[in-house]
């Protein structure tokens, strides 16, 4: 029993042996083969000398460095290849949108074009709608907002009609005054103020019981108390006829 596991030791300590040798081997054979690229590279000529071999050595390591730092940047420029390709499918999605609209909005041209020539005899701006005259409704008056006693806020309510009677969001600007008629002349004109058509149109105001232009201003340095009767007046500058309307109404303190 002994001798046989002795001999197992035996024969596991020569296969050691014989790896290590293995290994010894290898190493050798590769320190034969670094030193046979060595001398390929940095021992051109034998005869040459050792300042020489230096400096073949030395620019042997610059190429492989010139190698290396060309791979690294070839690498650094794969993402941004695929960045501006990004960007190039973002501004054909951008572009492929625009001409869409363009297209929808040429259509839509085209079927008013339609629509126009379709009209008998000449169409002029009165043939659309015909502002008749405008009117200051009774809700016209000063108002607390803050409701601290004191009327700060003048709003006027503006209503354009047509020739049939209707109340019609006419496109105008509008210039609305105040007057106290009780004073001089020259201190008679109390405020002014004057509403573009952009603005205008959306101070459109449309509920159950009425529909008209709502104008809101501030009063609060102009009208210390309101207990003598104020006239507004309003002139209304119609854009697609290029008429001017006039109105005016009298304010008495309730």
């Amino acid at each position: 029993m002994n001798i046989e596991s002795s001999d197992v030791r035996s024969q596991e300590t020569g296969d050691r042996s014989q790896e290590t040798g293995d290994r010894s081997q290898e190493t050798g054979d590769r320190s034969q083969e670094t030193g046979v690229l060595f001398s390929i590279f940095c021992i051109p000529f034998p005869a040459c000398p050792e300042r020489s071999r230096r400096v073949v050595c030395l620019l042997f390591s610059a190429l492989c460095l010139l190698y290396f730092a060309a791979g690294c940047e070839e690498g650094s420029k794969k993402p941004s290849l695929d960045k501006q390709v990004r960007l190039l499918e973002q501004e054909k999605t951008q572009l492929t949108r625009q001409v869409e609209q363009s297209e929808a909005e040429s259509e839509q041209l085209k079927k008013q074009i339609q629509v126009l020539s379709g009209l008998e005899g000449t169409v002029t701006p009165e043939d659309i709608y015909h502002l008749k005259r405008v009117k200051i409704t009774r809700y016209t008056n000063f108002y607390d907002k803050d409701k601290d006693g004191r009327k700060e806020k003048l709003i006027v309510y503006i209503q354009p009609f047509d020739t049939d009677g209707d109340i019609i969001k006419a496109a105008g600007q509008v210039d609305v005054q105040l007057w106290d008629l009780n004073k001089a002349e020259d201190e008679a004109l109390l405020g002014q103020w004057h509403v573009e058509p952009d603005e205008l149109k959306e101070l459109w105001f449309a509920t159950v019981l009425i529909i008209n232009y709502r104008l809101t201003f501030d009063v609060a340095d102009i009208v210390d108390k309101f207990d003598e009767p104020l006239t507004v007046k309003v002139t209304f500058t119609d854009h697609l006829s290029g008429k001017v309307f006039k109105e005016q109404k009298v304010i008495k303190p309730r």
